[in-house]
This record gives structure tokens, sequence and C-alpha cells, in this order.
């Protein structure tokens, strides 16, 4: 079941509800090859079936969801190659980012960032998968934004839903969660020693940490993946 979308959101419906069921999808609440139903969820969000329609089409501009006339919309399965080419699309603009935000963070940003990581860790020792997920992106999307590149963390946004699956997907293993904090720290101690390379080293790392998991996940969830 669907939580209702946010009556003070003024976005236009159709972005809110593909926002709403990119999550879902994301958090595997709709699984990998699941078909979804346009009346269903439009009489769960209580909206009618146009704006639904609208955030269908975006989902399938988004890899997300296959719309086939007559026979329904499903939920792609994670592509393995649509993962890896994700990881390196944000590999390249994140380390990017990060070089470039050497030197220009204030005492207030790495302030609000360790604070983030305090919360992510609260959320992994409560086991709450789907709130240390929100605080890895927003982690990530402070930095970008912090420096005025909130274009570029749009591009990465655009592109790392079949990686965030991967990601959401793993986060109940025995120690990702302590790991990715782990990495997290490290990113933040690089930054602000202003250390260009020891950026890029730690956002690498970072970034590389779900092709470990990929055969492993592929093989335990084989429904769930394509290839």
């Amino acid at each position: 079941m669907l939580s209702a979308l946010d009556p003070t959101n003024r976005l236009p419906k159709g972005l809110q509800i593909f926002q709403h069921l990119r999550q879902a999808i994301v958090t595997l609440k709709f699984k990998p090859g699941q078909s979804l139903s346009e009346k269903e969820i439009s009489l769960q969000l209580g909206v009618s079936r146009q704006p639904v329609r609208e955030a269908f089409i975006m989902l399938s501009e988004a890899g997300l969801v296959d719309i086939m006339p007559q026979r329904g919309t499903l939920v792609i399965k994670i592509s393995l190659e649509a993962v890896k080419t994700a990881r390196f699309i944000r590999e390249t603009l994140e380390v990017a980012v990060a070089k470039e935000a050497c030197g220009k963070l204030n005492g207030a940003f790495f302030l609000r960032t360790r604070a983030l990581i305090a919360q992510q860790k609260m959320a992994a020792e409560a086991e709450d998968f789907e709130e240390f997920l929100s605080l890895d992106e927003a982690f990530h999307k402070s930095i970008a934004l912090e420096i005025g590149m909130q274009r570029v963390w749009e591009l990465v946004e655009s592109q790392k839903a079949q990686m965030d699956r991967v990601r959401f997907l793993s986060l109940p293993g025995a120690s990702p969660m302590r790991k990715l904090i782990a990495q997290h720290e490290a990113i933040l101690d690089a930054l602000e020693k202003g250390d260009k390379s020891a950026c890029e080293e730690a956002v690498k790392q970072h970034l590389s940490e779900v092709l470990s998991v990929l055969e492993p996940l592929s093989l335990a969830f084989p429904d769930y993946f394509s290839e």
C-alpha cells in the first residue's frame, strides 16, 4: 500500500507521483518484474488516472518500467550492465565534484554533514534501511549543492535508480551499512583536509562497493535480475 501524497507539495501531480513510485521501486516495495496497475495506484493515491499515466511515462524514460500496450506496465528487472554504467557515471561526476569542493567548504557545512552521518548511524542501528538510503543520498547531494552544482547532481540522480535498487537490496547484510558510514567519514575527512587525491580515492572506493555485491545478489535473488 502506497502512502499518501504530501498535500503541501506544490509540484505537478504527475511529477509527485513519479517521485513517489520511483522511491517505491528503489526500496523494492514494487519488486522487479511486478505488474503495476494505473487504476489501482490512482485509487490508492486518491488521484485521477491521468497524472498516474504521466508518472508511468516518466518512469519508463528513467528505465524503471516497461509500458506494454494492451499488456500493462511492469517494473523492469535489474540490469547488471545498467548498474555498472550508472556506477561509472556517478564515479566520474562525483569525483569531479569532490575535487572541486576541496578548499571551498566551511565549518557549518562540516557540522551539518557530520550530523547527517550521526543520523545514518542511528538508522543503521535501527535497521531502518529506507531512512539509511535517504540519508546516504542527502550526504552526496549536500556536497554538490554546497558548491552550486545542482545541475550535476540532477544528472547523477537521473542515472542512479538501478544502482540504488542494488544498494538497498544489499543493506540487510552483516556489515554494509557500517562500511558505507566509514566510507562517508573518509570522504568528509579528505574534504576537510582539502586533499584532492584522497577525495578521489575515497569517492572511488565508496562507489565501487556496489560491484562487490552484484554477483552475490544476482545469485541470491535471480528473479530480480534480467541477466
